[in-house]
């Protein structure tokens, strides 16, 4: 047991964990090598990537959620048995999935606090309790990728209502894999035989040819200037909202022509890119880029699971 003091206002509660188990497919799965694509095994995505989700008591359950949650798990894995692999490392860094079937480790805990004791503050990015509500294997071993299982806590609180913490490497799953295997764990869960879309593991496509037939430039995404990219540790998280009416204001500011031809993803950032690059006050003739990541699993066939 573990007492937490929130920061952020003056909660303090206990979490009581259970043993961590390993919960592995619940039928026989191939034991075989899954690629992973050239994108995948970069060395920015070599670190595991926290996922929160809060379930509210709604007074419709009486099981556990731990229980259900466990063997909802098991049964996804015999259609997501790579999840329950581990992931290797072969010649030039290359990464691969051993389907071992070894299992994915899964941490039963309680708290003894209610959901309408957290501030709003306490909810949202950074999340100040994730340490007591996701399990931590490899304290301070963020970019420890290699030969780990990916990792569900499930702790219920005393209102009835439950928090799921995953953690996964950005290698194996991105945030649309994630949120597609939990919504089979939910599915399982209601009572499926079924995941309502069945994953592909193709990732092959995306490897590079050898030799490549096309080449061109790598542009370096580090900015010449170091005021444009101070160190981690000097930066501060907090979370924004944008609702309706400040979006509408944001758009107003947009010419005639652009203000309702751009998403609002668009929309905000480049408000982000701007406001980020005028911040440093770089030199006026300095080029500055912005990345963004794109989800491609519709342009490509098969589909991309």
């Amino acid at each position: 047991m573990a007492a937490y003091y929130s920061p952020s206002s003056s909660l303090v509660f206990n979490v009581t964990r259970k043993e961590p188990e390993l919960i592995v497919p619940a039928e026989p799965t191939p034991h075989e090598f899954k690629q992973l694509s050239d994108i995948d095994g970069q060395e920015s995505f070599r670190f595991h990537v926290p996922f929160i989700h809060v379930y509210p008591n709604n007074n419709c359950v009486e099981e556990d959620p731990a229980r259900v949650i466990r063997k909802a798990i098991a049964k996804a894995l015999v259609f997501y048995y790579p999840l329950a692999g581990r992931v290797r490392e072969g010649p030039r860094r290359k990464l691969s999935v051993e389907c071992t079937g070894e299992g994915l480790l899964f941490i039963e805990a309680e708290a003894d606090v209610r959901l309408d004791q957290f501030d709003d503050a306490d909810l949202l990015p950074p999340f100040p309790c994730l340490d007591r509500l996701l399990y931590d294997e490899v304290p301070g071993q963020s970019h420890v990728i290699l030969n780990f299982p990916i990792l569900i806590q499930v702790t219920r609180l005393k209102c009835g209502g439950f928090i799921v913490t995953t953690n996964v490497n950005h290698t194996m799953l991105d945030g649309v894999g994630v949120f597609q295997f939990l919504r089979t764990v939910g599915e399982f869960a209601r009572g499926a035989t079924q995941p309502s879309i069945p994953p592909v593991w193709e990732r092959h496509l995306l490897n590079a040819r050898h030799p490549p037939r096309v080449t061109h430039t790598l542009i370096s995404s580090t900015p010449k200037s170091p005021r444009l990219l101070p160190p981690l540790s000097t930066l501060i998280q907090r979370s924004y909202f944008f609702r309706r009416n400040e979006l509408s204001a944001l758009r107003r500011q947009l010419p005639p022509d652009l203000a309702h031809r751009r998403s609002t993803f668009n929309v905000l950032t480049a408000l982000l890119w701007i406001c980020r690059t005028i911040a440093p006050s770089p030199d006026p003739e300095e080029e500055v880029r912005v990345i963004i990541l794109v989800n491609i699993r519709k342009r490509l066939y098969p589909t991309l699971r």
